[in-house]
């Protein structure tokens, strides 16, 4: 099978495309978990974070937000000291004052994802690309998004995070013409 050319031959990443990449994510949890991978992902590569994911979700209670409200010093000592995840003191903080402005967007739209998907009108924009020199780290949505998001109070939200993020959660469907998940796959 063809794949985007961005793919190791790592198990792991060949299925995080085949089943994950492009795919729309409704769900509130999953959608704070990406954004917070993502963020840890800053200067970092994504198959570094996605081989930690799994370290992650146990280190921050499976991404739950109002559990990680409550996180304290002491709590954050403990994440300095887990060598499953990036131990970066402004990335775990980032984590917990996300949490509590994601719980604000939830507050005021009812959902996070009613808040996220807005920016695309509610449906994936599917690109199509036939190389990776085309696809773009950021575009004027994702400007749009990141410049909305610090004015929430997020971190780690620049425009090539939430340019990565979109494509992560199947906002923005950038699978290559010649990639064998590109539409079909993508849009279940």
């Amino acid at each position: 099978m063809n794949r985007c050319g961005w793919v190791n031959q790592d198990p792991l990443y060949i299925h995080y495309h085949d089943h994950e990449w492009g795919v729309p994510v409704y769900d509130d949890r999953l959608l704070f978990e990406y954004l917070s991978l993502e963020g840890a992902q800053a200067g970092l590569s994504w198959y570094t974070i996605l081989k930690k994911r799994e370290n992650y979700r146990k280190a921050f209670d499976n991404f739950d937000p109002e559990k990680i409200v409550m996180y304290d010093e002491k709590k954050v000592e403990e994440l300095l000291h887990n060598e499953g995840i990036v131990r970066n003191k402004l990335k775990i903080h980032a984590v917990i004052s996300n949490a509590k402005a994601f719980l604000k967007v939830v507050e005021e739209f009812g959902s996070f994802q009613s808040y996220i998907w807005s920016f695309v009108g509610g449906k994936p924009i599917i690109n199509h690309y036939k190389d990776l020199t085309e696809v773009p780290a950021t575009t004027e949505i994702s400007d749009k998004m990141s410049k909305d998001l610090k004015k929430r109070g997020f971190k780690f939200v620049g425009s090539t995070i939430c340019y990565a993020f979109m494509q992560a959660v199947g906002m923005v469907n950038d699978h290559l013409e010649s990639c064998d998940f590109k539409y079909t796959d993508a849009m279940k």
